[in-house]
C-alpha cells in the first residue's frame, strides 16, 4: 500500500512538472469567479472570543538572522498567540496597485478589494484554515477555536478537553513524543478555496501554501522568545473527525504544540457530558468521542471534486512509517565559486511587524534601471536559504538551524539563480552554496540572451522578464524524499520550499526591492538549463527579484 501511494504521488507530480507542455486535466474548466468561496471561512452561531488587536514591537529581521532575538520567555500567553495568527495569516490592510494582471481594473471596486495578509499565498487564496486546540493549562476555556481571519476573532466551536484525542493523533504507534502538552495550533487546508480557480494544480499549490505559513511561524516564534514545534507527521484522521470534516475536501496537515505561560491562572476543565476527549480511568478512551458541532458557512452553490486532487491527497495523507532525510539532501556540486558581497546586514535592520504587514507580490510592477546589486541579491539568498533546515518529525532532529533557534533536519533543497540584470554579477545560471556564500556557474547565458529565455520558458502573462534582475529556483530531490519517507514526503519537501519562499519576500521587503514567487515556468525547460537533466533533483518554484519604479499610484490602507 506505502508503494501504490508513494507511485499515486509521483504520478501527480509528474503531471505537475510537465504542464506548461501537456496540461493537467481537466482540461476544459472554466473559473465560475461568482460563484467563488468566500475567502474567510466562518461559522455562523459559534461564539466569538475577542482577540487582543495590539502588535509589540519586534526584533528586526537583522537580529533574527544573527541570532540576536529577545531571551526565551516562559511560554505563550494570548496577546503573543494573537501577535502569531495576525501577522502570519490575518488581514492587515487594503491594498490597491497598479500592475499588468488582466484583473486590476476590478479591484477598484470594494467587493473585488485584495486585502493585504502578512504570508504568501499562491494566488492570494489563502486556503489554510487555523484551529487552536486549548488545553486545562491555558487561558481560555477547554475546546477547539477556529481563527476567523477576517475579524481577528475565535470562533469557539467546541467545549471540552480534547487534548487526548490530538495526543493520540500525533502518536498513532503509542511511541510517546515528549513534551507535547495539552494545547495546539493545527493547520488544516480547504482544498475548494484554492481548486475553484487551479483545479487539479491545486494540491501543489496549497502544500507549498501551508509551508510559507510555518516559514511565518518560525519568524514570528523567534521574534515573541517562543520558538514553535512544528509536526508534519501523524495519523490526521482523528483530528479530521474531531474538526468534522470530509476529508476528500479538506484535511489537517500541521500540528504546532502551544506551552502556554505560567503566568495566567488556568482555565477550569470543562467536560461534554462526562467526555473529555483525553483518556479516562485507568487509561481508557472516553465512550464519547467529541466532535465541533458548528458546520462552516459554504458560500458556492457548487463545490467541484477534482479526481487528481483527491487521489493524491489520499495518498499523501498515508501515515508515514519512521524514516530518516539524511540521504535526501541536495548532493555536492563541483565548480569553481563566484564570491558574493557579504550580507548587508543593515539592509535588514527593519522589525519583523513592519516587513509582514508591508509584504506584497510584485506581480508586473519591475522597472529598470537602476539594476538589482550583487550585494541584494546575496543578502536575499543568505536569508532564505535559513530557512532550508524546516524541521520535519520524520526523524531523529538535525543540527541547530542558521538564523534562528532550535534544530532542524537536513535542507532537503537548493537556491539556484539565473541572474538576468545584476549589477555585478555575469549573466548566466549559478547554484547557489550557504556554506560558502558563493555561486558555482551551472552554465553561461543562453544564445538569444538570459531575457528571451525567461520569457519564452514563462508560459503567462503578468510579468515581463526583461524587467527583472533576477530568477530564483527552489530545487529539490522529490525521489530521493519519497523513497526515504513516503508518500508524506511530498508534503514535506513542499513545505520546505515554502518557507524558503517567504523568508526571500521577507528579505526583498526589508530591503525595499521587489519579489514576486510563480509557478508558471516550464520546469522542463527550466532543468535543462541548469544541467539538472538526468538527475534527480528537478526545480519546483520560482522567485522573481527587482526593482520597482519610485513613482507609484498604490494604495495601502493599513487596518
Amino acid at each position: 500500500m506505502q508503494q501504490q501511494a508513494i507511485e499515486v504521488v509521483r504520478e501527480y507530480t509528474g503531471a505537475v512538472f510537465r504542464r506548461a507542455r501537456v496540461p493537467m486535466e481537466p482540461l476544459d474548466y472554466e473559473v465560475d469567479w461568482v460563484d467563488q468561496p468566500s475567502r474567510h471561512t466562518t461559522y455562523p452561531g459559534a461564539p466569538r472570543v475577542p482577540l487582543p488587536a495590539d502588535l509589540p514591537a519586534l526584533p528586526t529581521l537583522r537580529e533574527l538572522f544573527t541570532g540576536e532575538q529577545p531571551p526565551p520567555r516562559a511560554g505563550w500567553s494570548l496577546p503573543r498567540l494573537a501577535t502569531l495568527l495576525r501577522l502570519s495569516y490575518g488581514v492587515l490592510d487594503r491594498r490597491l496597485t497598479v500592475n499588468w494582471n488582466q484583473d486590476v481594473a476590478k479591484r477598484t471596486h470594494f467587493e473585488h478589494a485584495v486585502w493585504g495578509r502578512g504570508t504568501a499565498s499562491g494566488g492570494g487564496m489563502y486556503p489554510v484554515e487555523l484551529y487552536l486546540v486549548s488545553g486545562a493549562s491555558g487561558p481560555l476555556l477547554p475546546g477547539v477555536y477556529h481563527y476567523h481571519t477576517g475579524q481577528h476573532v475565535l470562533e469557539r466551536l467546541l467545549l471540552g478537553d480534547v487534548a487526548g484525542t490530538v495526543r493520540g493523533a500525533l502518536d498513532p504507534g503509542g511511541g510517546g513524543r515528549a513534551g507535547v502538552g495539552d494545547s495546539f495550533l493545527l493547520a488544516a487546508i480547504r482544498f475548494w478555496k484554492n481548486s475553484f480557480k487551479y483545479n487539479s494544480f491545486c494540491y501543489h499549490v496549497v502544500t507549498q501554501d501551508l509551508g510559507a505559513l510555518l516559514g511565518s511561524w518560525e519568524l514570528l516564534g523567534d521574534a515573541l522568545g517562543v520558538p514553535l514545534r512544528r509536526l508534519l507527521c501523524f495519523d490526521p484522521a482523528p483530528l479530521d473527525r474531531l474538526l468534522g470534516f470530509d476529508s476528500d475536501q479538506e484535511g489537517v496537515f500541521a500540528v504546532v504544540p502551544i506551552e502556554w505561560s505560567a503566568d495566567h491562572p488556568p482555565a477550569d476543565r470543562l467536560t461534554d457530558g462526562g467526555a473529555t476527549g483525553g483518556p479516562g480511568p485507568g487509561g481508557a478512551e472516553p465512550a464519547i468521542e467529541l466532535r465541533v458541532r458548528y458546520p462552516a458557512f459554504e458560500r458556492s452553490r457548487h463545490v467541484r471534486r477534482f479526481p487528481a486532487v483527491t487521489a493524491v491527497h489520499r495518498a499523501a495523507a498515508t501515515v508515514p512509517a519512521p524514516g530518516t532525510l539524511a540521504g535526501a539532501a541536495p548532493r555536492e556540486l563541483p565548480g569553481d565559486p563566484v564570491a558574493l558581497p557579504a550580507p548587508v546586514l543593515a539592509a535588514l535592520d527593519r522589525p519583523l511587524s513592519t516587513v509582514l504587514a508591508s509584504r506584497s507580490s510584485s506581480f508586473g510592477r519591475f522597472r529598470r534601471p537602476p539594476e538589482l546589486t550583487a550585494a541584494e541579491l546575496g543578502t536575499t539568498l543568505a536569508f532564505a536559504a535559513a530557512g532550508r533546515h524546516h524541521p520535519a518529525d520524520a526523524g531523529p532532529p538535525g543540527p541547530p538551524r542558521a538564523g534562528g533557534t532550535g534544530s532542524g533536519g537536513p535542507a532537503l533543497t537548493r537556491l539556484w539563480v539565473f541572474a538576468n540584470h545584476v549589477d555585478g554579477l555575469a549573466t548566466g545560471s549559478y547554484a547557489y552554496c550557504p556554506r560558502r556564500h558563493a555561486l558555482l556557474p551551472a552554465a553561461a547565458a543562453p544564445a538569444g540572451g538570459m531575457s528571451a529565455f525567461l520569457q519564452q520558458q514563462y508560459f503567462l502573462t503578468n510579468y515581463t522578464m526583461g524587467q527583472v534582475g533576477a530568477v530564483l529556483a527552489v530545487s529539490g530531490r522529490l525521489d530521493a524524499v519519497l523513497d526515504a519517507v513516503g508518500p508524506r514526503g511530498y508534503r514535506i519537501l513542499n513545505a520546505e520550499i515554502g518557507a524558503v519562499a517567504q523568508r526571500a519576500y521577507c528579505a526583498a521587503t526589508a530591503q525595499r526591492i521587489g519579489c514576486g514567487a510563480v509557478l508558471g515556468f516550464d520546469n522542463v525547460a527550466m532543468d535543462e538549463a541548469l544541467g539538472l537533466t538526468g538527475t534527480d533533483e528537478r526545480t519546483v518554484l520560482f522567485l522573481l527579484l527587482g526593482r520597482h519604479p519610485d513613482a507609484v499610484a498604490d494604495l495601502a490602507y493599513r487596518l
